[in-house]
């Protein structure tokens, strides 16, 4: 065998070892193992110490190098052999190769990360003892810890549930996958459903995904309340229609005094019952958006008039007086037949609320911009703790003497969802025992008519 190709033989592993210990951050034992190696290599051939020298002080030089992540050029005077240059070429096109691959690696971990920073679920990793190492972005927003660190808490410190620690710690040790739901207290309650489960592929640790589910929550609150209230609404109506129509096929329908009354009820009642139906068919058309609206110049002072009209022989029937103070040049942008709506259902729960011998008033004007009608009266009034929840299905101050005056529970609610339709806005000011007062706001006419305002 020439004595080029024995040298490279000797040459390549023990070069190969050093340069592979400088990449992954041992440079000195690197230049130690290409150093011994290639002194004895040297002996065993037998050749010069005056060349074995300049070899070895071109090596150590190209190792340092290489260490120093620096690419230098050979010494002057030092002869180039082929053999030398085919083995700086091998250990460049390694050093290239592991760049390469060491850059993809980094993008995909930036890929990897702005994935977890995009999702709306939050996300931790633990550790095998149960410290979180890593989380994103939703998580933060979702705990907001109080000294702002996730990476090398423990659960526990970060949510105070047995339960969710408990998970984590089966994950870790046992393999094992949990689901739960939590509740976070604070200035606003979060419900958390939570998913814990072992990192799999043979790695230590857990990961826990958090789905923020408060709003659904609270929709099948809504919709389990609204079911209720409906069937509690219903029932009152059915059962007395029920009940004094057996009563009338018991034999009280021979009775010339006590059937007619009896008749009178189940009249009264299925009237009820018709009103309950089709508020609760318009509720639901509104808020499935199913309605139209044909947005028009509405004169204010004309659907007051209206409204009133349609109040009036209740009023009359109470000795109450209804005065209307609505300038003919306020005109609104809505809908006529909902505007109308919205002030016979305000009217008429001012009249039912308002002792005999009181007062309505209505008032309009210009204000800001758009066009405010103040429905007042001087009836009994709404304490503080109602106002927050008075536009609520089925909701009554006083459930008892409000299923007595005839309402469904209904109308505010509708009247609310009108005005949201209408790009308008409801409000109500009340005092008990003094009377309320219901504002709404419309979208002016644009023209002269709100130059005028």
């Amino acid at each position: 065998m020439p004595l080029r190709f024995t040298l490279l033989a000797l040459l390549v592993p023990p070069l190969l070892v050093s340069t592979l210990l400088v990449l992954f951050g041992h440079p000195a034992g690197a230049l130690a193992a290409g150093l011994v190696t290639l002194a004895g290599s040297a002996l065993a051939l037998g050749t010069s110490r005056v060349a074995m020298e300049r070899q070895l002080r071109a090596l150590t030089q190209k190792t340092q190098s290489l260490a120093a992540g620096m690419d230098v050029a050979p010494p002057a005077g030092l002869e180039r052999t082929d053999d030398l240059a085919q083995l700086e070429d091998a250990i460049d096109t390694l050093d290239d190769k592991l760049s390469m691959r060491a850059a993809a690696l980094n993008q995909e971990a930036r890929i990897l990360t702005a994935v977890l920073d995009g999702m709306a679920e939050g996300l931790w990793v633990t550790d095998a003892e149960g410290t979180v190492v890593r989380h994103n972005d939703a998580l933060a927003e979702m705990l907001l810890p109080a000294n702002g660190a996730i990476v090398g808490q423990r659960p526990l410190a970060l949510i105070r549930n047995e339960a969710l620690n408990d998970a984590v710690a089966r994950a870790c040790h046992e393999g094992a996958s949990t689901r739960l739901e939590l509740t976070l207290e604070g200035l606003y309650s979060r419900t958390l459903a939570v998913r814990v489960t072992p990192v799999g592929r043979d790695l230590p640790g857990s990961a826990a995904v958090f789905h923020d589910v408060t709003e659904l929550r609270r929709l099948e609150k809504v919709r389990k309340d609204f079911v209720a209230n409906v069937s509690h609404e219903l029932r009152t109506p059915i059962t007395a229609i029920r009940g004094y129509a057996e009563t009338l096929q018991g034999g009280a329908l021979q009775d010339t005094q006590v059937a007619p009354k009896m008749v009178e009820i189940i009249h009264r009642q299925s009237e009820r019952l018709s009103e309950l139906v089709e508020d609760l068919l318009e509720l639901s058309r509104l808020e499935a958006r199913e309605m139209t609206f044909q947005r028009t110049e509405v004169p204010l002072a004309l659907a007051v008039s209206r409204a009133a009209e349609g109040v009036r022989p209740k009023a009359e029937g109470k000795n109450q007086q209804i005065g209307l103070h609505v300038p003919p040049e306020l005109v609104a942008m809505g809908d006529g037949r909902a505007i109308e709506q919205v002030l016979l259902n305000l009217l008429d729960n001012a009249v039912k609320y308002t002792p005999a011998g009181g007062r309505v008033d209505v008032d309009g004007a210009y204000e800001g911009g758009r066009c405010v009608v103040r429905v007042r009266d001087t009836g009994v009034g709404i304490e503080p703790k109602h106002l927050s929840r008075i536009f609520e299905r089925f909701y009554r101050v006083d459930k008892g003497r409000s299923r007595d005056m005839g309402g469904t529970g209904l109308g505010l609610s509708i009247v609310k969802h009108l005005m949201g339709a209408m790009d308008g806005e409801v409000k109500v000011e009340s005092q008990p025992n003094v009377g309320s007062t219901f504002v709404i706001f419309l979208p002016a006419a644009a023209g002269p008519t709100a130059a005028t305002g």
